[in-house]
């Protein structure tokens, strides 16, 4: 009925509660596509407006304050919806049996457990896995920077003393809260006091919840023979054990909350094995001054590169996997690309030689390999994209460039450099929890590669040449290549099977009824033979965007 804007926001409500639904995927993009199609037209309808206005808050720090006044509306909603009556779960009731006092405990503990799961409620985003770490004080954070800039000192002490009551010794707030009162002068700062949140510090959205549950009363005299006499000490007691047992299980459940709640990256054991013959750790996460980075020389050989090499050449085409956009980063440089699929079928033709596309699929399982092992994961990856690319210098627009091939990003969030954050949300291809590419030749000018910091100014700058990988979770950018042709191979592994890309799928499936009478053979791909495997001594041994690199 010709209402497109009405139907990109509908698609764009229903991709981000599923964000693993293909078909919806590629209608978004059909959509970006379209004339006339603006930005502004993928809303979603079904946003909570506490949660939209933290977006906004995020961005720009001056909307924090609607966002804050939303929250507490929200929240004072879900606390007064725990009040109903009493839910069974089902057909419980059908077997629930209980005097008058056990059932006004169930009752007590079911609407306190309620009202302190509102705090994750209130966090969580549809299409997320886990709520948004610390939602609450985050306000305050933002809020106390936004007054800063404004130059509002006491309304960003104010915030700065909220926000130390949900973490007194955070170091970096305490040395703002320093500095805005050496401002400020002492006098005129010290009467300031931490906004009164809802109520005060008691309320169990300015605490941790364990902290609230342990100020519950535990033994029988406390809990109920206080409050009702008449009730035998025998029912007390076995009530009042009841009590402390539902208790501990709220707070275990909590602390199983807050725990993965933690980025992944503190669980990643660096510095794992090799597996391969030939590799070697050329810089680890220390010497690239940052957290789960690589650099691995040795890949594969340089006659394997040539191979590859060529077959970038015969079967690549401009602007595949950049939705037909020749240059979709920068308009000095032109991309091609080839996906493994689509080099296993011209191999299956007879358009490329089949052997350069089998090596091709079988490199690629040795880069996914290889993370597994050196960041020491306890789950398998699987693909959610891989590509092989060659990007070009185009000569006649290289002059007084200042541009980078690929600007500083994250490949699975929305890097926000002034706030020193990386928020995990759609149009983010959030589910893509690695990165890794391998670099086929180093006979070219400029297109070397930077690890950055989250405030997307402190690099690392590392060299690029044939056979070797960098991986990473952080951000980073590509210098723009200047004269010649830089060819690689991306790859974007996942640890959700779920989300495996459905053409790596197919990819699979052609290799097994192409080489049914023999296994798929990782060992044909070897990195040089001169150097030893060198993982032993290496320190540091022992959490959508777009389709290209």
């Amino acid at each position: 009925i010709h209402k497109i804007a009405k139907a990109v926001a509908a698609a764009h409500t229903f991709f981000v509660g599923n964000p693993d639904h293909m078909e919806m995927r590629q209608n978004l993009e059909y959509y970006q596509m379209m004339a006339g199609v603006k930005e502004s037209d993928f809303t979603d309808l079904e946003a909570k407006p506490h949660m939209g206005e933290f977006r906004l808050g995020v961005k720009f720090y001056t909307e924090e304050q609607p966002a804050l006044e939303e929250y507490f509306v929200a929240d004072a909603e879900c606390r007064a919806l725990c009040e109903g009556p009493y839910d069974y779960e089902g057909y419980n009731y059908l077997e629930y049996n209980a005097d008058l006092v056990q059932a006004i405990t169930d009752h007590y503990v079911q609407v306190l457990s309620c009202k302190q799961s509102c705090v994750t409620e209130l966090a969580s985003q549809p299409g997320q896995g886990k709520p948004v770490e610390d939602f609450l004080p985050s306000h305050f954070n933002y809020l106390q920077f936004a007054y800063y800039n404004s130059g509002s000192y006491e309304k960003a002490i104010e915030c700065a003393k909220t926000y130390l009551l949900f973490f007194p010794s955070d170091e970096v707030m305490n040395q703002n809260l320093a500095y805005y009162t050496a401002v400020l002068g002492e006098g005129l700062a010290a009467p300031i006091g931490p906004r009164e949140v809802r109520g005060g510090r008691g309320r169990s959205g300015c605490q941790a919840p364990s902290q609230a549950l342990r100020r519950l009363p535990r033994g029988p005299e406390q809990a109920l023979t206080a409050s009702l006499p008449r009730v035998e000490r025998e029912t007390a007691a076995r009530i009042s054990e009841e009590i402390g047992n539902l208790m501990k299980e709220i707070e275990t459940l909590v602390e199983e909350k807050t725990k993965e709640s933690v980025d992944v990256s503190s669980f990643v054991r660096e510095g794992g094995p090799l597996l391969y013959e030939g590799l070697s750790v050329t810089m680890n996460s220390r010497q690239l001054n940052g957290s789960q980075r690589v650099v691995v020389d040795g890949v594969i050989s340089e006659d394997e590169c040539r191979e590859l090499q060529k077959l970038t050449n015969e079967a690549a085409s401009a602007g595949d996997g950049y939705r037909g956009k020749t240059s979709p980063h920068t308009p000095s440089e032109t991309f091609y690309g080839v996906t493994v699929l689509k080099a296993l079928k011209l191999g299956q033709e007879g358009k490329v030689p089949m052997r350069s596309a089998r090596l091709y699929y079988n490199v690629t399982e040795k880069v996914r390999r290889l993370a597994e092992s050196y960041f020491r994961l306890d789950s398998p990856l699987y693909f959610s994209y891989s590509h092989l690319v060659c990007r070009t210098a185009i000569e006649d627009k290289q002059a007084d460039r200042t541009d980078s091939s690929h600007a500083v990003h994250v490949d699975n969030c929305i890097l926000n450099a002034e706030a020193m954050v990386c928020v995990k949300e759609p149009p983010a291809y959030t589910f893509r929890d690695y990165s890794a590419i391998l670099y086929l030749n180093g006979d070219f000018e400029g297109g070397a590669f930077y690890f950055t910091k989250l405030d997307a100014t402190t690099v690392t700058a590392v060299s690029v040449g044939a056979g070797r990988q960098s991986g990473r979770t952080r951000p980073w950018r590509s210098r723009g290549a200047e004269r010649g042709p830089c060819l690689s191979e991306p790859a974007w592994p996942t640890c959700s099977p779920a989300l495996t890309q459905e053409e790596r799928v197919q990819a699979d499936d052609l290799v097994k009824m192409l080489f049914s009478t023999e296994e798929v053979d990782l060992s044909e791909v070897k990195g040089p033979e001169a150097a030893p495997p060198a993982t032993a001594g290496v320190p540091g041994q022992g959490v959508d965007g777009k389709d290209e690199l």
